[in-house]
């Protein structure tokens, strides 16, 4: 009897560890619905002196009215410049901005009330972003998840990746990758534009609705950083006048910052460097102002990669590149888009090929 005990507890480890470790911890650690960001460096915002010398490039490849802001106060201007680079830590967040019916649950589970244009028939599908609310809902609906709103460097590393693009696609401009400037009468379903997500798989970064991030605004942030490290914005708000690039110039007050554009905003709204601001409490900018929600991740993720490589490598100085592919793959699970790791891939799928 003692025996029988003993096989079937030993069956059963064995069962356990057979198990693909890399998808027991992709569906632990990763919910469905966000994207692992791994720690590194990352670069932020736009050098003025590239931006004015887009005056001379042709119109098919300029970055769009940079500087021509309608009704803008002066000093925001370049609130893009300097470039500069920032350290994050790594970080999940969400693929898809949230939608109606995400919002809808939160609603009914909170009591919380419901945002401008919810019964707007153009925006309130199920499947469409929600819109009409303000920072401070944001932040209620994200922390009712256990998450937060992303800071303003998570959003636009999400958005660039890792070689710092214009655009979540690239740094040429295309019109069918995006919605906004009224190409359609309303918003687009969240994971609509397949061809328009970013390196690391996320969706509407450029266009569909404005998404609030945690920070403050102030025009002259970029220009005092010094190297940072998980840079959260300016301690303290600056009194600005103006909500934005197409409102009236009487809304006084601090503001927060807006990221990426909406499907009523112009083709220079898209950018992933460009910044708008709003009033936190204001929720009705453009019929398009929604967000999505972040997460410090969990550091379990960055061990378990670490832990994989070195294995990796333990196997490749072994020269047992099967084995090798099989202790990189938890790895690559939960960070696809790890440049070390695919070039480890790649060198152990030449290896393998070697006489």
């Amino acid at each position: 009897m003692h025996t029988a005990r003993i096989i079937v507890i030993a069956a059963l480890a064995t069962a356990f560890t057979t198990v693909d470790p890399a998808i027991r911890a992709e569906e632990s650690l990763i919910p469905n619905d966000m994207v692992y960001i791994g720690q590194g460096p990352s670069i932020m915002g736009l050098d003025k002196e590239d931006a004015m010398e887009q005056a001379n490039t042709p119109a098919r490849n300029r970055i769009p009215r940079y500087h021509i802001r309608n009704r803008t106060p002066a000093h925001t201007l370049n609130d893009e410049s300097p470039a500069h680079m920032v350290f994050l830590d790594s970080y999940l967040i969400d693929k898809y901005e949230v939608s109606n019916k995400n919002y809808g649950a939160f609603m009914k589970a909170k009591g919380h009330g419901a945002p401008a244009y919810w019964d707007d028939p153009r925006l309130n599908r199920p499947n469409q972003p929600v819109v009409g609310v303000s920072w401070y809902d944001a932040r209620a609906y994200c922390e009712y998840l256990g998450k937060r709103l992303p800071t303003e460097a998570e959003w636009e590393k999400a958005a660039r990746g890792p070689d710092g693009n214009l655009y979540p696609w690239g740094n040429d401009f295309d019109p069918a990758k995006a919605n906004y400037g009224k190409l359609h009468d309303a918003t687009r379903p969240v994971d609509s534009y397949p061809e328009g997500v970013s390196y690391y798989g996320v969706h509407h970064m450029a266009g569909n609705a404005f998404e609030w991030v945690l920070d403050w605004y102030d025009p002259r942030y970029y220009s005092h950083l010094e190297p940072m490290v998980n840079p959260t914005g300016p301690a303290k708000p600056v009194w600005i006048g103006g909500t934005g690039t197409y409102v009236d110039m009487l809304t006084l007050g601090e503001k927060r910052v807006i990221r990426g554009g909406s499907w009523v905003a112009p083709e220079g709204s898209v950018r992933a460097t460009h910044r708008f601001w709003n009033h936190p409490l204001n929720n009705s900018y453009g019929v398009g102002l929604g967000f999505r929600c972040a997460k410090t991740a969990p550091p379990e993720i960055d061990q378990r990669i670490k832990e994989a490589a070195i294995m990796t490598y333990v196997e490749m100085g072994r020269e047992r590149f099967a084995e090798a592919q099989q202790t990189l793959a938890p790895a690559l699970a939960l960070d696809p888009k790890n440049r070390e790791l695919l070039d480890l891939r790649q060198l152990i799928e030449q290896s393998m090929k070697r006489p």
